[in-house]
């Protein structure tokens, strides 16, 4: 009987301890409500008015900086809206440049009247093609005896020439267009390399001087 009393009086001390615990819990949170509280209501009416003043600084920026975005997008979208157009237009140029080549080959026309005159009148319509490019701010690109730009030119094969600069254009085998300031296909072009007697020359004079 004893021993029941003893475990019920200690249980009854564990539940008291428990339930001042709760309490100083519940006490402490109420203390930081209104503590939080306290804060809120410390803020003056000109504080809360800057924190206005800025939510709608910031609202307002954003604003003019999706506005200036739609207007940079629709300026692109006019000037080059016709991109994909001129990019396909230009296989007009190729083939007459293509048919030109063929019909000088063709050994039944050679030096007759007839490829005269049909080369004079492709010629014309390569004329007015380049114009109208050129009027929509298309313009080819100049290649031939300029140094290579990767910008704008991309090298398809080396050939040897003594007289020209290494890598200076020798040959164009594509014509190369800008649409404004925009590339708009870059042209094929062939670039020029020392030969192989003058490059060994080169390296012959150069071991000479080390040794020297």
């Amino acid at each position: 009987m004893e021993k029941e009393q003893n475990q019920n009086i200690s249980s009854d001390k564990d539940n008291i301890e428990d339930a001042s615990i709760s309490k100083d819990q519940v006490s402490e949170n109420e203390i930081k409500n209104d503590k939080d509280s306290q804060e809120v209501i410390k803020k003056s009416p000109e504080e809360k008015l800057l924190e206005l003043e800025d939510k709608l600084a910031r609202t307002f920026a954003e604003m003019e900086n999706q506005r200036r975005r739609f207007e940079k997008e629709k300026e692109e979208a006019f000037e080059y809206g016709g991109f994909a157009f001129a990019k396909e237009a230009l296989n007009l140029i190729d083939n007459l440049e293509r048919s030109k080549q063929i019909l000088k080959i063709d050994e039944t026309l050679k030096n007759s009247d007839a490829l005269k005159k049909i080369l004079e009148h492709l010629d014309i319509i390569n004329t007015d093609l380049i114009s109208v490019f050129s009027k929509n701010n298309i313009k080819p690109i100049e290649s031939l005896n300029k140094k290579l730009d990767p910008n704008f030119h991309q090298a398809m094969m080396e050939i040897e020439d003594d007289q020209k600069e290494p890598g200076t254009i020798v040959q164009e085998i594509q014509k190369g267009f800008t649409i404004k300031d925009r590339l708009l296909r870059p042209s094929l072009v062939g670039v020029s390399k020392k030969s192989n007697n003058i490059a060994k020359k080169n390296v012959r004079n150069e071991e000479n001087l080390k040794d020297k």
